[in-house]
């Protein structure tokens, strides 16, 4: 069935676009998602079907019917998060093995994304569960309308926390991700990791003895949608780096620190079975073992704070599958 919601606009949202309203009281729905239901008609303004940009007038009525009522990575659930550091512009977290970091097609809910809209709001969540006495219009639940209603009354814009995924890893790896917790301090970051001023280090379990103690591996990488994996060391594909260097041997294994110089997609593993040593789990680059996971883990992190206060180094040691067989 449709969610449907109700606002009526007051003298201080007088001017204000129709999309920019909702998405200020809407934490759950993004302003994309707002934009697309009203452009298909599922947004009134008195009862007049508007567009996004629809500038509001003190008094105005609005209802909003979501009719496929999907959650989004906005939708907050409490999943339980490793933080390590957090501030007023971002925070550093270890993403457990097997966590998606942002909602799919397949997935759409109990990710990184869902557990990082929760906690940066809980505070607004709580108050809102506790004053409905934990049940009925504005208590907390996983779905995205409980969460809607749990925002009411109306807030301004900046008061809506939304996480900003910088970087990601796969699924299957576990390790480091600093979310920037404002525009701002994504907009730094994001253009820090596209210049390279980011640190990374990742430990892996290699199957098989790497004979040289430090490696540079450089092969292109490309994708070809006709094959599985479509991703690969392709001749026409984009440069790709990757630095290896050996931490232990033993039982036919090699424990090594993997440096991204670049950052293609699926990098590090297809680097690694590039070179003869699948990474201990990674059935998808030719593994055959019985690992439980891929032995894959972000270990190092370091970054320039984005207000400029100064170097910020992060480790996470290796889960202990990744040491032991």
């Amino acid at each position: 069935m449709p969610q449907l919601f109700r606002f009526e606009v007051n003298a201080d949202s007088a001017g204000q676009r129709l999309d920019e309203f909702l998405a200020a009281r809407l934490g759950s729905l993004s302003r994309m998602r707002i934009v697309v239901l009203a452009d298909r008609g599922a947004c009134a303004v008195n009862g007049v079907a508007c567009p996004p940009g629809h500038k509001l007038a003190a008094g105005d009525h609005i209802e909003l019917a979501d009719e496929e009522d999907k959650p989004t990575a906005m939708t907050p659930e409490k999943i339980p998060l490793e933080i390590l550091h957090e501030d007023d512009q971002l925070l550093v977290v270890v993403k457990p093995a097997g966590l998606l970091v942002h909602p799919t097609h397949s997935d759409m809910t109990g990710t990184l994304a869902n557990a990082l809209a929760y906690h940066l709001n809980r505070l607004r969540i709580d108050e809102a569960d506790g004053a409905k006495g934990g049940r009925g219009e504005g208590a907390m639940s996983n779905d995205a309308s409980s969460f809607s209603l749990s925002l009411r009354p109306p807030i301004s814009p900046s008061q809506v926390i939304r996480p900003g995924i910088v970087h990601r890893l796969d699924r299957a790896t576990s390790g480091l991700l600093v979310v920037a917790k404002t525009q701002r301090a994504l907009s730094v970051l994001s253009q820090h990791f596209q210049r390279r001023l980011v640190e990374k280090r990742y430990l892996a379990r290699l199957r098989g003895l790497v004979a040289e103690d430090v490696l540079h591996i450089n092969a292109p990488i490309g994708r070809d949608p006709a094959q599985r994996p479509e991703w690969n060391v392709m001749p026409e594909g984009k440069p790709s780096e990757t630095r290896l260097r050996v931490l232990e041997r033993s039982a036919g294994e090699t424990f090594v620190e993997l440096e991204p110089v670049t950052g293609r997609t699926n990098q590090l593993r297809i680097h690694c079975a590039h070179i003869g040593h699948v990474i201990a789990g990674d059935q998808w680059y030719g593994a055959d073992d019985d690992a439980n996971r891929l032995c894959l883990h972000a270990a190092r992190l370091a970054f320039f704070h984005p207000s400029g206060r100064g170097w910020m180094e992060f480790t996470s040691p290796a889960p202990f599958e990744l040491r032991n067989k």
